[in-house]
């Protein structure tokens, strides 16, 4: 067994001679890195108990070795690195993790993950804005009478609670029977909000400007909500089909499909884009 004053000139030996022990330092460093990674992986899973045993086995290690002629330096680091990979084999999986986490953290790696949701935004966008389209479609060419407000989250809130609260799922089948004839609910204004049918049978204000005889309650009501909130409108006319879209109090008549359809877009990529929820 080594003595004391063995050990401590040994340890002086490895930093006044550096030029013959560099070999050792840089041993020295690399399981100092093993050791804190160790630690590191302990503290961060909730594995606080382990790290006093850990340090045990450590300092029990050093001691052996430091105070042992017969345990070679070499017995001395397989022995910590055996150690240390045990405790790490407990925790692979949050390690295998925490490897991904940083991968996808990569620049590159932000930028598909942010395609792949713009990808996705863009898909649930287009289901929603063909649903609208084909119930729309469907509405004119039956000539039923339709008011759809596209809302952006401002319209007042006793606008809203004129009607009823849905909630629902956007879906040209719902949009449909919502606003067939004699339906409790087809005579009032239909909200959508992002990826929602928000309410229905809403009442809006109606607008105080001349407008042709042939622009009834729903036309009126149409432009008037635009006029006192940010919102858009697509009505369809009831005694000929005729769609129409309405912004900011201006109406836009003989709106056809494809018109709709960038209608639509430009209102869902301005009030949708994020996520699937308003920005």
């Amino acid at each position: 067994m080594r003595s004391p004053e063995t050990v401590w000139n040994g340890i002086k030996g490895v930093f006044t001679d550096f030029s013959q022990n560099w070999i050792i330092v840089v041993e020295a460093v690399f399981l100092f890195l093993l050791i804190y990674f160790v630690l590191k992986t302990l503290y961060e899973n909730n594995a606080k108990k382990l790290i006093p045993v850990y340090i045990f086995l450590l300092l029990c290690t050093c001691a052996v070795a430091l105070f042992s002629e017969h345990l070679t330096v070499v017995v001395f680091y397989v022995f910590v690195m055996l150690m240390s990979l045990f405790f790490l084999l407990l925790f692979s999986v949050e390690i295998k993790r925490s490897i991904w986490n940083v991968a996808a953290k990569r620049p590159g790696s932000v930028a598909g993950a942010q395609a792949a949701k713009n990808n996705a935004v863009s898909a649930r966008a287009d289901e929603y804005i063909s649903g609208i389209v084909k119930a729309v479609q469907n509405l004119s060419k039956n000539n039923t009478g339709a008011l759809i407000v596209l809302s952006g989250g401002n319209l007042p809130k006793d606008i809203i609670d004129s009607g009823v609260t849905l909630n629902a799922n956007i879906s040209n089948q719902l949009i449909e029977g919502i606003f067939i004839p004699k339906a409790p609910l087809h005579d009032g204004a239909m909200i959508i909000y992002g990826d929602k049918i928000q309410a229905a049978g809403c009442f809006l204000p109606l607008t105080q400007k001349d407008f042709p005889k042939d622009y009834g309650t729903r036309h009126r009501a149409g432009i008037g909500v635009t006029e006192v909130a940010d919102v858009s409108a697509i009505i369809v006319s009831e005694e000929t089909g005729i769609v129409s879209y309405v912004r900011r109090g201006e109406i836009t008549r003989y709106v056809d499909s494809e018109s709709l359809k960038r209608y639509l877009k430009d209102y869902y990529w301005k009030e949708f884009n994020s996520g699937g929820k308003k920005a």
